[in-house]
C-alpha cells in the first residue's frame, strides 16, 4: 500500500519528526487490538499498556491522520452538550449523571499528565475563553459556571465587556468566561508524542493498515488487506473515519466536516494585540467559531459545520470572512494554510460508548468536542477491560437514536436545524 501523506495543513507542515510505522503484513496476537491511532485509540493503548496488556494498534493511514491531527487544538472541558442536558436525559439515573459529570473535567488533566510524563513537545498553553455575543449567551455562561461548580470545577471567571477586551481585541462580544484549566496545543504533535509513548511501553502501531473486517467470536480477529490480529478484546476507535466496518455503529452517527485556516506569521506585536493573554477562544453560537495563536504567532481560525463531511472547494472563502468579522485588522494578511477534517456527530451530541458482544468495545461520536473527551474515554475503556466498568456503564447508559430521515435525509434535516439555531443566535433568543 502506498504511504498516505498527511493532508496539507499547518499542523502537518510543523509536525515533529516521526517514524513511518510499517504496514501489518502478518498474523499477530495480542491482548487487545485497537482500531484507530487517534486520541481515543492512543489514550486507550497507553492506559492498557500501563496495566500490563499487550496492545497492537491498527491505523488506516498515519498516526493522527483524522480529527486528532486536524482539529482547532483547543482543550475545552465538558461535552458537546453540557451537564444539564445529561441530567435531564431520559433513562439516565442520578448516579450515572454524577459519574459523567465528574469525568467532564478529567480529560484536560490526562493531557497535561501525558505531556509532562512523556515530555511531549506540543506547544501546550493554559487558558480558554468562551465569548458571548449577547445577554442570553452571557446568562448561559453564568448558569454554566454555577453548574460546573456543582461538579467541583471552580477554575472559572466571568468576564464583563471590559474583561473580554483584555483577552481578545474584538468589539463583538459583551462578555465571556475564562476557564483557567482550558488551553491549547499543537494537536498533531500531541498525537505523535502519544504514539511514541505507546511504543516506549511496548505497544505496536501499524500504519497504512485499515481494518477490513472483524471476525467476531471468543477471540475476535481483526483483518487487514495483508494481515490479521487475533485478540482477547477489540477496541473500535475510528470515529468519523471508521466507514461501515461496524454497521451498527454507523447507523446512529453522521460524519461532519469543519474547516480551519491559518494566517502567515503575524509578528509578536500584532499577535499580542489580537490575543494579549494567548488564550484560545470559542464563541457561544450554535455554529461556533474558534481561534487561537500558534507557537510562531499565526492566527489559527476555524468554524462552521459541513453535514455529511463534504470537502468544500474553497475553504478560505468560507472561513476568511468569519475571521475578518472578528479581526477586521487582518484584512491584508495572507492565508498560508486551509484544510478540512471530519468529526463524528450523534443526534444527541453526546458520545456513544458501549460493547458489542463480550469483547468488542467502542467509543465514538464526540460531536466536535473530542480533544478532552477522547483522553478520558481511553481511560474508561481501559478500566472496563480490566473489569472496572462503573464509569464505562455510566456512558453506555446514555440513550442514542438514529437521525430522523435515515442516511438519506439526515444531512438536509440537520442543516435545517442548524439554520434555525443560527437564526436564534443572530436574533439573541
Amino acid at each position: 500500500m502506498p504511504n498516505t501523506p498527511y493532508p496539507s495543513s499547518y499542523y502537518a507542515a510543523t509536525a515533529n519528526p516521526a517514524p513511518a510505522r510499517p504496514e501489518l503484513e502478518e498474523a499477530k496476537q495480542a491482548d487487545v487490538c485497537v482500531i484507530g491511532a487517534g486520541y481515543t485509540g492512543l489514550s486507550t493503548a497507553l492506559f492498557l499498556l500501563e496495566h500490563g496488556f499487550s496492545v497492537v494498534v491498527l491505523e488506516a493511514a498515519r498516526v493522527g491522520f483524522g480529527a486528532s491531527g486536524r482539529n482547532g487544538g483547543q482543550i475545552v472541558n465538558s461535552y458537546s452538550r453540557d451537564l444539564d442536558t445529561i441530567e435531564r436525559s431520559v433513562g439516565v439515573g442520578v448516579e450515572q449523571a454524577r459519574l459523567i459529570g465528574t469525568m467532564a473535567f478529567e480529560g484536560g488533566r490526562i493531557i497535561r499528565e501525558r505531556v509532562a510524563r512523556h515530555r511531549i513537545d506540543c506547544d501546550l498553553k493554559d487558558g480558554g475563553v468562551f465569548a458571548a455575543f449577547n445577554a442570553k449567551q452571557m446568562h448561559h455562561l453564568e448558569s454554566q459556571k454555577a453548574l460546573w461548580a456543582r461538579y467541583g470545577h471552580h477554575e472559572l471567571e466571568l468576564l464583563d465587556e471590559q474583561g473580554i477586551r483584555q483577552v481578545v481585541a474584538c468589539d463583538r462580544y459583551i462578555g465571556g468566561m475564562l476557564d483557567r484549566t482550558g488551553g491549547h496545543i499543537h494537536p498533531l504533535n500531541l498525537a505523535l508524542g502519544e504514539a511514541a509513548a505507546v511504543e516506549s511501553l511496548g505497544g505496536v502501531i501499524h500504519e497504512q493498515s485499515p481494518a477490513t473486517r472483524i471476525e467476531r467470536g471468543a477471540n475476535p480477529v481483526v483483518h487487514t488487506a495483508s494481515g490479521s490480529v487475533t485478540a482477547r478484546y477489540v477496541v473500535v476507535a475510528g470515529n468519523a473515519y471508521l466507514g461501515n466496518l461496524v454497521p451498527e455503529l454507523a447507523a446512529k452517527s453522521m460524519p461532519c466536516g469543519t474547516q480551519v485556516i491559518t494566517t502567515e506569521p503575524l509578528g509578536e506585536e500584532l499577535a499580542s494585540q489580537l490575543l494579549p493573554q494567548d488564550y484560545c477562544v470559542e464563541d457561544c453560537n450554535y455554529l461556533l467559531d474558534y481561534y487561537r495563536l500558534s507557537a510562531d504567532k499565526r492566527l489559527i481560525y476555524g468554524g462552521g459545520v459541513v453535514y455529511g463531511a463534504r470537502d468544500p472547494a474553497d475553504i478560505e472563502a468560507i472561513i476568511r470572512p468569519k475571521m475578518l468579522k472578528t479581526f477586521p485588522q487582518l484584512k491584508d494578511v495572507k492565508i498560508d494554510y486551509a484544510w478540512t477534517g471530519n468529526f463524528l456527530m450523534t443526534l444527541s451530541r453526546l458520545p456513544q460508548v458501549g460493547r458489542i458482544g463480550d469483547n468488542i468495545y467502542y467509543s465514538q461520536g464526540c460531536s466536535g468536542h473530542g480533544v478532552t473527551y477522547t483522553h478520558v474515554a481511553g481511560k474508561v475503556l481501559a478500566e472496563a477491560l480490566r473489569g472496572q466498568a462503573e464509569r464505562f456503564d455510566a456512558f453506555a447508559s446514555l440513550p442514542h437514536y438514529p437521525f430522523p430521515g435515515g442516511q438519506t435525509l439526515r444531512v438536509p434535516l440537520s442543516a435545517l436545524g442548524a439554520m434555525y439555531y443560527s437564526l436564534r443566535d443572530r436574533l439573541g433568543f
